[in-house]
């Protein structure tokens, strides 16, 4: 090799080690700025998780110097009596004079600061809600004048974040009240507290990496439900007597019936969605819907009547002005009503089909006649249901989630959404033989239900309540309740009963469920009720038929050893 090679050559040698260094530092460097990048991150979203928990510690610390000085000038209020009065009566007593807003306020107030020290149920006092009590006598006249009312977080308040568990929604407050508060506050209603919900609202349980994981009232080791777990909680444990929640594919009713509280889910559209946050936009398919949660029926339909008026269409006028039939509601004729007890390759825990038999048997006891119902196509409906309310896979769910830590409430569900597309597309064709794509599923069911000369079904509603961290790895549940979103009925949950021993033991057949919701003996079970679309008072009246007759087989054969009849919780 002649001199000018040998320079080349050794040239070239030296340029490679060198950029292979520079290479090498390079790539050295952009770790380095991506791990500082992530560490700022984190210590970004703990700075912003702190601030969310102390401005919540600090409305609960105003909260509580509020209620001392107001028992020091007011030490005769009779808490007792106003935690039990049913929302109607509480309401008739406010219009009367009989009892005063401010201590029906401050009693509320106090037994809500006392349930969530157990529970962690809320996510902050309404501060705002002390100087509306100064002005409420302005609002005499209203429907729900002078009754404090709960809200769901990501029910949208002015100067407040609805943060849905999400690091990024935080310290971004709303502009202005939601529709429904905004009607609340002008029937004369005082929204006082918010409460807990599950990272991004989509799942069943109720825990988010802000205010923590909220427990059941009847059973501390038991998650309240979600994604209105906060609410039914609060209700359930008699610190709110009326609250809203939302439900996408059962968060109002699932929660319900896992904490002995009455949800409804109206037919989407009659109440007003405007100014309910949901990290999904756009999402069509599966219908969301806000909707009451309360101790009894009667208190779910006074709510419809006073948000169904002609100022929530003024202000939302996607919403149609039908107002809330009263006669239809209290009508007590007899109902053919269809009726099963489980569902096709869907787990049913048996609770929930010893519920349905049970109140099967005192609905035709009052000569009522019941019919067998098959749901129509419910594993194409299952099908639908999924690709319908994650079209793009979770990328969007995923999405949101970036700059969060995520929930452990959540780890199944984000593993699933995070597998290749590949092994996705796997998966589709091993469980394709099960499912076919679905026709029209709306018209096939009303077609069914016609058929039969159905005026509502009676069914299952998930249940008794689970073990925590179990909700995300049973979505194959959620069938029970989301089938009624899809197809946009309207559905309620009514408690009936208790988990017995023998519901316990029969658990065993049912590996699946066995871990999840083992050791419930003793908890609530519920039924659900349900209506075609827009024909909500309907299904509240036949909710209060389920209650009314329960309550009656209560009263003939007493308290029930085995738990055939559901026993009323005593909170207060």
């Amino acid at each position: 090799m002649g001199f000018l090679e040998q320079f080349v050559h050794n040239g070239r040698a030296l340029l490679g080690h060198r950029s292979k260094a520079i290479l090498l530092s390079g790539a050295a460097c952009f770790g380095a700025v991506l791990l500082v990048q992530r560490v700022n991150s984190r210590r970004e979203q703990k700075k912003r998780i702190l601030e969310a928990q102390r401005r919540r510690e600090k409305s609960f610390q105003v909260a509580e110097r509020a209620l001392l000085e107001y028992k020091q000038s007011h030490p005769m209020t009779n808490a007792l009596y106003i935690l039990s009065l049913s929302l109607s009566e509480l309401t008739k007593q406010l219009q009367e004079s009989a009892l005063s807003p401010e201590e029906v306020f401050y009693t509320y107030l106090e037994k809500t600061l006392d349930v969530h020290q157990k529970l962690n149920c809320c996510t902050e006092i309404i501060l705002d809600s002390f100087e509306q009590l100064k002005t409420i006598g302005s609002c005499k006249r209203g429907i729900l004048y002078g009754v404090p009312l709960s809200l769901k977080e990501n029910l949208l308040l002015k100067n407040h974040d609805s943060s849905c568990g999400v690091v990024k929604y935080l310290n971004q407050p709303a502009d202005d009240d939601c529709v429904l508060v905004k009607v609340l506050k002008e029937q004369g209603a005082i929204p006082f507290v918010r409460t807990n919900f599950p990272q991004a609202l989509l799942n069943y349980d109720c825990s988010n990496p802000i205010y923590g994981q909220t427990l059941n009232p009847h059973n501390l080791q038991k998650t309240a439900g979600g994604s209105s777990g906060g609410e039914a909680a609060l209700i359930g444990a008699g610190g709110s007597v009326i609250g809203i929640g939302t439900d996408i594919g059962g968060s109002a009713r699932i929660p319900a019936s896992f904490c002995a509280i009455c949800g409804f889910k109206p037919t989407a559209g009659r109440l007003s969605s405007k100014g309910c946050k949901s990290i999904f936009r756009g999402q069509k398919t599966v219908l969301s819907t806000p909707g009451p949660m309360a101790r009894d029926v009667d208190s779910l339909a006074l709510f419809m009547k006073a948000e169904i008026c002609e100022q929530m269409v003024f202000l939302d006028p996607t919403t149609p002005l039908l107002p809330f039939d009263e006669g239809l509601y209290q009508s007590r004729n007899s109902l053919r009503i269809g009726y099963f007890d489980c569902i096709e390759q869907t787990p049913t825990s048996p609770s929930m089909t010893r519920g349905v038999q049970e109140v099967k048997a005192l609905l035709e006891q009052a000569g009522h006649t019941l019919v067998p119902f098959t749901p129509v196509r419910i594993l194409d409906m299952a099908e639908l249901m999924s690709k319908g309310a994650l079209a793009d896979g979770g990328a969007t769910f995923l999405q949101q989630l970036e700059g969060s830590p995520v929930d452990p409430v959540l780890h199944a569900q984000v593993a699933m959404y995070r597998l290749p597309i590949c092994l996705r597309k796997v998966l589709a064709f091993i469980l394709k033989p099960f499912v076919s794509f679905p026709s029209d599923c709306v018209n096939d069911t009303i077609a069914q239900w016609r058929r039969l000369n159905l005026d509502v079904v009676l069914c299952p509603i998930i249940g008794p309540a689970f073990n925590f961290c179990y909700c995300g790895k049973l979505m194959s549940m959620v069938p029970h309740s989301m089938t009624y979103n899809l197809l946009n009925f309207c559905a309620g949950v009514v408690p009936v009963s208790t988990v017995t021993e023998e519901d316990e033991r029969n658990l065993f057949v049912l590996i699946g469920l066995l871990q999840a919701i083992t050791g419930g003996v003793g908890l609530p079970v519920a039924v659900q009720c349900v209506a075609l679309p827009w024909h909500d008072e309907l299904c509240l009246r036949f909710m209060k038929e389920v209650e009314e007759l329960v309550k009656k087989a209560r009263k003939d054969e007493g308290a029930n050893a085995n738990g055939k009849v559901y026993l009323i919780y005593d909170f207060h």
